[in-house]
């Protein structure tokens, strides 16, 4: 699910001035988004406070959702640039259809890994006929600057790598996490891994020291370290870690994610990411000319989204944290 709010605010994001210098235990409240009509998100990042973790700039938590009675998930053609897609379904269907004829259906555990680079346009549907439940994340990756003008390329994959230790069964969607190395591309050092912990789990989970963390709760809850963690937050856990124990009394879902402190300072609005405000107001005018740049969706039936009005402040790229 891409961003579909009219009124986007622009997000400077970049520099290490916001970056733990070591272990925080800070907890990000989700925040309630309506996208479209009828479709509720917990937005996670960007928020108050706090605008990256590593490289990773954009994650909305949604469902379960019963989406029995209607359409489910309808979100038209749109562009992207700058950024990395990366789709995680815990339960549901999404059909993906992309400028590069792309067409494919997502399922959970699948990895739908889109690389915008240059510019791709996408849509996002539930099928027709679709499972009862809608329940998921999306998550936008920054592209470092040797990268964000690269080829657009689309990716699924249908089985990915992980392990089962101690009540804790991991499954890694980005990176690397364990002895378990994810086939997804990724340009900067960085890790996604989905963790299935069993009720009454107690596991230390490995981090690397140079990445700063958060975790956040797709479903029951946990104790990380001191501090409860409860569904639909996402707790920061800075950087400086070589580990970090999780307890979980009841079965939990939960979703690593963590990288180097991602030191380019970039603008982020709508669905681009770009350099500068002037960037931003290129693309966003180009997707509306219907320009080339960004390609056209076959086999969506139904109008492409335009581009909302740009605010009427400049758009500049500094800090990580408001």
């Amino acid at each position: 699910m891409s961003n579909l709010d009219r009124r986007p605010p622009a997000r400077e994001l970049g520099g290490l001035e916001g970056t733990a210098a070591g272990p925080v235990l800070d907890l990000l409240p989700g925040k309630e988004v309506l996208l479209g009509e009828s479709t509720r998100v917990r937005r996670l990042l960007p928020t108050l406070g706090r605008r990256l973790v590593g490289a990773w700039a954009f994650v909305d938590h949604y469902g379960p959702d019963d989406i029995a009675s209607s359409p489910g998930m309808q979100v038209p053609p749109h562009p992207h640039t700058g950024l990395q897609t990366v789709s995680w379904l815990l339960e549901g269907e999404v059909h993906h259809r992309d400028s590069l004829g792309s067409d494919a259906r997502i399922h959970p555990g699948e990895l739908a890994l889109m690389t915008a680079g240059h510019g791709i346009a996408h849509s996002e549907q539930s099928p027709a006929v679709h499972p009862r439940y809608l329940h998921g994340a999306q998550l936008w990756v920054a592209l470092p600057e040797a990268a964000r003008d690269t080829a657009p390329a689309f990716a699924h994959h249908t089985s990915l790598p992980g392990f089962t230790s101690d009540g804790l069964t991991a499954t890694v969607l980005m990176g690397s996490f364990g002895e378990a190395t994810s086939p997804g591309t990724a340009h900067t050092p960085l890790v996604g891994a989905d963790l299935d912990l069993a009720a009454g789990a107690d596991v230390e989970l490995p981090l690397e020291p140079d990445f700063e963390y958060a975790l956040l709760a797709s479903s029951g809850s946990a104790e990380v370290e001191d501090a409860p963690l409860e569904v639909g937050a996402m707790l920061y856990l800075g950087t400086g870690r070589r580990s970090v124990r999780v307890r979980a009394a009841e079965a939990t879902r939960l979703l690593l994610l963590g990288g180097e402190p991602f030191e380019e300072r970039i603008v982020m609005w709508w669905n681009f990411v770009g350099r500068s405000g002037e960037e931003i107001t290129e693309y966003a005018e180009r997707w509306n000319a219907e320009d080339e740049r960004f390609g056209a969706v076959v086999g969506y039936d139904g109008d492409r989204l335009a581009a909302p009005p740009l605010p009427p402040v400049p758009l500049r790229a500094r800090g990580r944290v408001r």
